[in-house]
């Protein structure tokens, strides 16, 4: 066999190998595309989240609510917070439980007037014998014995009240510093606050003070921060894309159950 002839051959088989090689890689990738998720017919259009119950909140406000929202957490990140922060470095854990509890005991007085507002009997003994036990023997609220005693904390406000007797929630609504709101809760909110400065007013424990207002300032403004101190939550680190809706769907849920309103059906 001449060279010629011997370089011919070598080529054509090199050349068969190939093909037979590619001609296998393609019947390879046929069959792996033909079990490939890709193909599979999507189970839910996007059309179907369309009428979502997140959806039924109302919202007429929401530029204005999403810019509050805004507000809300630059005045956290930057004034708030490093505030609270402060508070609870340079105050033992023991000192901040006292206070915590000084406050909520406090917040038994609004607790009180809306259950008997929404004539729960029961519910109305049980926070008057908190106040009064913790008020006494847990030294103003100082400590917390009528939890021991078995009785259970009722958080009520006037918002709760209206939600109580068929009142709607109305549209949502931020507001400044307190954060997700409703129509309603607002109007509850300012009654409560009426109702309090009412009962300080009659009371008026500093009023044969000179320094009545600057003790009054003081303990509003401690009050402030130890709510905050309290809660947990905070602006955009839910690490939720829609954190406005989500936030706004599960608190007008939440007030809704806490009303006594059942869920709309599925």
């Amino acid at each position: 066999m001449t060279v010629s002839r011997y370089r011919a051959c070598r080529v054509l088989v090199h050349r068969i190998i190939l093909a037979l090689v590619l001609l296998l890689s393609l019947a390879g990738c046929a069959g792996t595309r033909a079990n490939t998720p890709a193909e599979v017919s999507p189970m839910h259009s996007i059309s179907e989240f369309r009428d979502q119950r997140f959806a039924e909140v109302a919202d007429p406000w929401e530029g204005f609510n999403r810019s509050m929202y805004r507000f809300n957490f630059y005045f956290d990140k930057y004034l708030f917070l490093p505030v609270v922060n402060g508070y609870e470095f340079v105050t033992p854990t023991f000192l901040q439980e006292r206070i915590s509890g000084f406050f909520n005991n406090l917040g038994e007085v609004r607790n009180l007037t809306n259950s008997l507002f929404q004539l729960k009997g029961t519910e109305s003994v049980t926070t008057l014998g908190r106040f009064v036990t913790n008020s006494t023997f847990g030294l103003g609220g100082l400590f917390d014995p009528a939890t021991s005693f078995g009785l259970e904390r009722h958080d009520e406000d006037f918002g709760k009240t209206l939600g109580y007797w068929g009142a709607d929630s109305g549209p949502y609504l931020v507001l400044p510093i307190l954060g997700p709101s409703s129509l309603r809760d607002a109007g509850g909110l300012a009654v409560d606050s009426g109702i309090r400065y009412g009962i300080y007013t009659a009371i008026d424990p500093f009023g044969n003070s000179d320094d009545a207002f600057a003790i009054t300032s003081g303990i509003t403004t401690l009050e402030a921060i130890d709510t905050r101190h309290q809660q947990s939550f905070r602006y955009y680190e839910s690490g939720y894309p829609f954190e406005y809706y989500m936030v706004r769907f599960f608190y007008h849920e939440k007030r809704e159950i806490e009303s006594g309103k059942p869920l709309p059906a599925e």
